[in-house]
This record gives structure tokens, sequence and C-alpha cells, in this order.
């Protein structure tokens, strides 16, 4: 304390005492005569109080250079981003309303005068600094003017550099939006447009990333970001629709557009039922084919009844596979689309080469049961040589079991093999046609494969 106090005394002793004038008023750091002593005595109280965590006791003297002396501190920005530390300590603690409120404003003035001098910081831009002063504002002030005010701010603060952009500051914008929509002061769309510019910012960011818990943190941001705007209210189906159905057309090649209203379609109750999801999935499939979004394709055009499309997507996403437990799985679900199309000789295809590609997997041979029982009704003439491709639907069941211990396997088998087992020809047809119990038995027509009679 001491020392400081000499320093002063000598700064004192230089200033010019012939007229006073403050550091405000001409442009200089400390003024000139007596206010430059003020204003220096004051730093010097200020500075001891500041690292002491005295910010009832710095206040005071804050003020006096804030006031006086604003670019006290020369190049650097102290006085303001130690304002802030100080004046949010103090509301944190403040009980007294009407002293709240001036510290209240007090910080958000030092967050203006640091823009007014500092505001071409390469660091600490305006725009990012906009960006906190949104941020402090809405954690001591929730009404709707702060949070119209602060939406502002925010949306400043996505314009500035990607280097300068706070993770915080996307996923405070569509927080603070979605709230002014819920209280009907912004529309749909405007919801809209702002998660659009809060994910254009966070793609930004990204690009700047290189440190793994930063990008672990910004993936953090932007699953709020999506998760705020899903549960707004405004993205529903007909508005997303609306907004960007007719810029299809001009996008169709424009991968991080198609993937984006892609996404936005799929967080909604009906959005992946639409033509625009159907589109946009084509489109980044033809983009980027890759073995997963042809198969999503398949699945699409599957719930549409298309089924002439699943099976091209499915070709496809076998073509595309890298590797066989992968490919097998497409197999499967390839031979179910020709299954519910009756197209039973090539279900039975498409499930023999799941098979072949996957040891010791019960489904593809569950899958083969049921189009034999399907479609055992075109096997022959006579009913008992209808009832035959049953036997063939049994032994499959019953391979499952035996390949496959999952006890999903097992319990679906075993209740298939009950299931048809009821529908194998009795004793009588079978003695009156010469056939006998226990001898074997081609099955014919697509089916084509030889098992034990047996009778019901």
């Amino acid at each position: 304390m001491k020392k400081s106090i000499l320093i002063a005394c000598s700064l004192f002793m230089v200033a010019s005492a012939a007229f006073a004038q403050k550091g405000v008023e001409d442009g200089s750091r400390y003024g000139h005569g007596e206010d430059s002593v003020r204003a220096v005595l004051a730093s010097v109280r200020y500075s001891d109080a500041y690292k002491l965590k005295n910010y009832a006791e710095a206040y005071n003297d804050w003020l006096i250079l804030f006031n006086e002396a604003p670019l006290f501190y020369g190049k650097t920005s102290n006085l303001y981003s130690q304002g802030v530390t100080m004046l949010k300590n103090l509301l944190k603690k403040e009980k007294d309303e009407a002293k709240k409120a001036e510290y209240y404003e007090m910080l958000l003035k030092a967050y203006d005068q640091r823009m007014k001098y500092y505001g071409n910081n390469k660091k600490y831009p305006t725009t990012y600094l906009q960006g906190m002063r949104a941020l402090d504002m809405l954690t001591f002030k929730n009404d709707m003017s702060t949070k119209k005010e602060a939406s502002q701010l925010l949306a400043a603060s996505l314009t500035g550099d990607a280097q300068t952009i706070q993770g915080a500051f996307p996923a405070k914008y569509i927080e603070v939006v979605v709230d002014l929509f819920k209280a009907k002061e912004v529309t749909a769309e405007d919801v809209v447009k702002v998660y659009l510019a809060s994910s254009d910012a966070v793609k930004a960011i990204e690009g700047t990333l290189k440190d793994d818990n930063e990008k672990q943190q910004l993936a953090d941001t932007k699953s709020q970001v999506e998760s705020r705007f899903a549960a707004s209210g405004a993205a529903d189906t007909e508005t997303i629709v609306g907004i960007f159905g007719p810029q299809l057309e001009a996008n169709k090649a424009n991968l991080d557009w198609l993937k984006l209203i892609n996404r936005l379609l799929a967080k909604t109750d009906d959005g992946s039922e639409t033509d625009l999801y159907y589109a946009t999935s084509e489109n980044m499939h033809a983009i980027e084919p890759a073995a997963g979004s042809a198969r999503g394709l398949a699945k699409m055009y599957m719930k549409r009844n298309d089924l002439e499309k699943s099976v091209q997507y499915y070709t496809q996403a076998i073509e595309l596979g890298e590797n066989d437990e992968d490919k097998s799985l497409y197999y499967l679900e390839l031979s179910a689309v020709y299954l519910s199309s009756e197209k039973y000789a090539n279900a039975k295809a498409a499930a023999y080469n799941s098979i072949k590609l996957r040891e010791g997997w019960g489904d593809p041979y569950l899958m083969l049961g049921r189009i034999y029982a399907a479609g055992t009704k075109l096997v022959g003439t006579e009913d008992w040589e209808k009832r035959a491709g049953y036997w063939v639907a049994v032994d499959k069941f019953a391979k499952a079991k035996a390949v496959d211990s999952n006890e999903r396997i097992q319990k679906q088998a075993a209740e298939l093999i009950k299931q048809y087992s009821q529908y194998f020809p009795n004793k009588e047809d079978l003695f009156m046609h010469g056939v006998n119990v226990g001898q074997s038995y081609t099955v014919g027509g697509f089916i084509g494969e030889t098992t034990t009679v047996r009778a019901h």
C-alpha cells in the first residue's frame, strides 16, 4: 500500500496543476491537473481493493475511472473486463433492489463503453462483446423486454469471425427466440430462421476447433440447439415444408441444405412421410451414395408400399455394403420386401443369400419358414400337397433354433413351429394318396426342397 501511495504521489508531482481536465473530455488516459491526480489516486485504491476482491470497496473508485478516465489502462480493456467481474459479483450478493438496479445498469454501461473504446480488438471485438452482454443481461433479468434486446445482440454476435463466437451464443439465441415465439412476439418462420443462423454458427465454430474437449462441448451445444428447436412448437411439418419446399429445386446439389431439412423433418411427428423428406433423402444419396442411406431410402419406400423402389435401394445397399454382416442384413430385409409382394421365389433367393453371408444367424431361417408357409398355397393341386409346404416351413424354424441360441430366436421359432404344425395334412389324406408318415418327400414349386412327411 505504501508503494502504491508513493507512485501516486510521484504522478501527482508530474501532473500539471495549471488546469483540470478529465481524460474523458480530452481523450487522454488520465486527464490533466487535479483531475488526473484524482484518477491516479482512484486507480491505486481501486486496484488494491480489486486484488483483494473487496468489490464493494472497489466500486466507487472504479466509477471515477469509468466516468473520468475511460482509457486509463491504455491499450488494455482491463477496466471493463474487471468491472464486469466486479459488478456481476456485486449483483449476485446484493439484496437491496435499488442497488441491484444500479449495478445492473452499470454492468450494461461497462459493456457499451468497452465496445466504444475497444470494440476493434481482434480477439474480443464488438460482436463478441454483444454476445457476452446478452448472456449477462439474461442472467440477471428475464423479462420479455430483456429477451427482445438480448435476441438482437445475440443475432449480431453470430455475424462475427468464427474464432470469436462462443458456443453459448447460438444455444442461448435459439432458447430466447423460442421463448419469444411462445409469447407470440415472433413467428414460427422467425424461429426457423434463428435455428438456421444458430446451426450455421455452430458449424463455423466447428471448423476452428482442434481440441477434443472443445469439440465435445460444441457437440453438446449443437444438440441443445436442435432439441430446443424441435421442442419449440415452431418446428412442425407444415411450417418446414411451407418454408423450404419451394427452395428444393435450387438446393438439390447443396448437401448441407439437404441434410439440414432432412434432419428437421425427421424430428417432427409426420415429417418423414412428406414428399420433401423423400426428395431430400434421394438427393443426399445421389451426392453421397452410401449403404446406410440406400437402406434408409429402401425402408422409406417400403413404408409407402412402393416395393419397386424399395427393391432398387436395397440392391444399392447390398452393392455399397462394406462387410458381409451388413449385406446379410440388407438381403434379409430385401427378402421381406419380396415376401410382402408375394414374390416368393425372389424372397427365397434373398433369404438364402443372407444365410450365406452370416453363419449362426437364425433370422434368415425364420424368414425362409415364413416364405414357405405363405407360398405353399401355390404348390401342387390337392389340398394335402398345398399343406406339404408347412413341413419345410417348420424345418426352417427348427433350423433357426439349432443354429442360433439367442433367446428371442428360440422363443419365436418355438411359437412358429407350434403354430404351423397344426396345418400339416392329416393321416387319412396322406393314406388315401399313398403317402406314409416318416418317408422322404420333395415339395415342388418354388420351394423345391426335400423334407420328411408328418401328420397333424
